[in-house]
């Protein structure tokens, strides 16, 4: 079975549940998703409804293609929705692929979703895929991702410079970060060991 069909798995612990995305999904992000602090750093915005209109679409499609595998997220302590998470650029052949388009609502933030969300998602790339490595970036720019993605121990590989252009015409400059099956371990460990989430979601 590929990746494709494999990566979208219902995944879940006691404190989140990652499910693939689907229309029903729609509503429930639709209200956190229009806080502007959260497209500082994306690649796109969503600043109106239709705006939302178009990245909700955009998603599903892509879902729906197997171009990613787009997964909501709902928060357990809450039972609400708390936004999204993806894999994508998935290369089965070399064992690649990356975690990334990750976004949270205001108060899904700094609670410990995007630590959890990353620790099953890493489980299941390397356990049930059999990845050999995971991939992520963000903006040069974003220290709060930065931060967070060191504090797993996922280890900075070096910026591509004027990577992609973002909302305003900048060029980003994109810092790399993996975690090779061999560091799993380890990154499983302060995954699960720690209590609350340094920082927001890489993007």
């Amino acid at each position: 079975m590929s990746w494709n069909t494999t990566a979208a798995a219902t995944l879940e612990n006691e404190h989140v549940l990652l499910s693939p995305l689907t229309e029903e999904h729609r509503a429930s992000l639709h209200g956190i998703a229009l806080d502007p602090d959260i497209w500082d750093y994306f690649v796109s915005r969503v600043d109106t409804d239709e705006d939302y209109r178009q990245f909700f679409d955009t998603a599903l499609a892509d879902h729906r293609a197997g171009r990613r595998v787009v997964f909501h997220i709902t928060d357990r302590r809450t039972g609400r929705a708390a936004g999204s998470m993806c894999f994508g650029n998935m290369a089965e052949a070399d064992r690649r692929l990356e975690i990334g388009w990750s976004w949270l609502g205001r108060d899904a933030r700094g609670t410990g979703v995007n630590r959890q969300a990353k620790l099953l998602m890493l489980r299941h790339a390397f356990e049930t895929l059999g990845a050999e490595r995971v991939e992520f970036k963000t903006d040069v720019l974003n220290e709060r991702a930065r931060r967070a993605l060191g504090n797993i121990g996922a280890v900075e590989e070096g910026v591509l410079r004027s990577f992609n252009y973002m909302p305003g015409g900048r060029r980003r400059d994109a810092v790399y970060y993996s975690v090779l099956r061999a560091e799993w371990p380890d990154v499983e460990r302060r995954l699960a060991g720690r209590e609350a989430d340094p920082a927001a979601a890489a993007r």
